[in-house]
């Protein structure tokens, strides 16, 4: 039978989000119901809520999450009632031209639930990014579901669901950050935060967080960062330059997303360097460089959509890391908080006091 359970709305443009009874349908042929355990606070949620995603308003917000499986529908079988899941917003259809052709990182056909929640009185509801986890339980695609050690802290591992494995994939993946390579990363947010994460793991010689917060430098010292650049009182540009023998560095990550710093990371980078785009522009912003610019540096220039990750993949692989003690996520959780705290986490999270804030159950 359908269930009655808690979840936060987001019923008009910038009205304050609100919590309420929502109804979770049963599991439907591929689909399948997860129990929440924890969801990160993440800046899409706010964007969802400001209407600068779609205005399919009612939203049910929240889609960092990590929890149980109770139930599943006809035909699933990659995930069973009891298993520990993070839950992803690429479900990858493999059999798309992208998937065929070997890049299901590229998938352009992803899997979401083909039944909607609604409020109780019939509303259908947009859950965030396919997945609507600041809910007590939600309903999802079976793909969207990667099982992942039961025994890691869903408040910690559930942030891999989106910023995080953007930032870190941007780096690693996107990126190609190796070793005794050097790397910029403008914007020093969660996203950003993962980027010099992954940098530091993959093993880069120079590290550079450039930002126009003092505290979010910290943050990124704390995760790896070798050199800081403060954006208010230096010129990024120069300063990566002058870091790196002149040259610029390999690799530089726009965690931002707007022409400004895109063209910092353009002219902050080697010539044979590479540009990686992670952070999402706006639908009005335009770029305007002279066209001989491009032509005259060699070299890639990529965006990044999360982190051109698989979650089947990249999940468990870096929850192992996280286990073991390599990968530091745990200093992503800035505070825990009740479901009810997901309004005033949107104004913690708009003065850049945390990473993240998490909701647990």
């Amino acid at each position: 039978m359908p269930q009655q359970v808690r979840g936060v709305v987001a019923r008009s443009k910038g009205a304050p989000v609100e919590l309420v009874d929502i109804v979770v349908p049963d599991p439907g042929p591929g689909e399948a119901v997860v129990t929440v355990a924890a969801c990160g606070v993440c800046h899409t949620d706010l964007t969802y809520r400001e209407g600068g995603i779609n205005d399919d308003f009612p939203f049910l917000l929240g889609h960092e999450a990590a929890g149980t499986v109770e139930a599943v529908g006809p035909g699933v079988t990659s995930v069973e009632p009891g298993d520990f899941v993070v839950l992803n917003w690429r479900a990858v259809c493999g059999q798309c031209r992208a998937c065929k052709r070997g890049r299901p990182h590229l998938c352009f056909s992803t899997f979401n639930a083909s039944q909607k929640m609604t409020l109780t009185d019939g509303t259908v509801l947009s859950p965030a990014l396919g997945i609507g986890a600041f809910a007590d339980k939600t309903l999802v695609h079976a793909g969207q579901c990667t099982k992942v050690d039961a025994s890691a802290d869903p408040a910690v591992v559930g942030l891999l669901g989106c910023g995080v494995m953007a930032g870190f994939g941007a780096a690693v993946n996107t990126g190609g950050v190796t070793r005794d390579d050097s790397i910029a990363v403008i914007g020093c947010g969660g996203v950003g935060a993962a980027a010099v994460m992954g940098a530091r793991l993959a093993g880069a010689r120079r590290i550079i967080a450039i930002d126009r917060d003092p505290r979010k430098l910290e943050w990124a010292r704390a995760l790896g960062a070798t050199h800081t650049i403060d954006a208010t009182s230096t010129d990024a540009v120069e300063a990566v330059k002058e870091l790196t023998n002149g040259d610029g560095a390999d690799v530089v990550v726009d965690a931002v997303g707007r022409p400004e710093t895109w063209k910092q990371a353009f002219y902050a980078r080697d010539l044979a360097g590479t540009v990686v785009l992670v952070g999402v522009p706006t639908p009005d912003m335009r770029l305007e460089m002279p066209l001989l610019d491009f032509f005259s540096h060699g070299g890639a220039l990529k965006s990044s959509w999360y982190g051109d990750c698989l979650p089947e993949r990249d999940f468990p692989t870096m929850v192992d890391l996280y286990q073991q003690g390599r990968l530091p996520l745990e200093k992503f959780v800035s505070e825990r908080i009740s479901l009810d705290g997901v309004e005033q986490a949107f104004e913690t999270m708009h003065r850049g006091e945390v990473l993240r804030s998490v909701v647990v159950w």
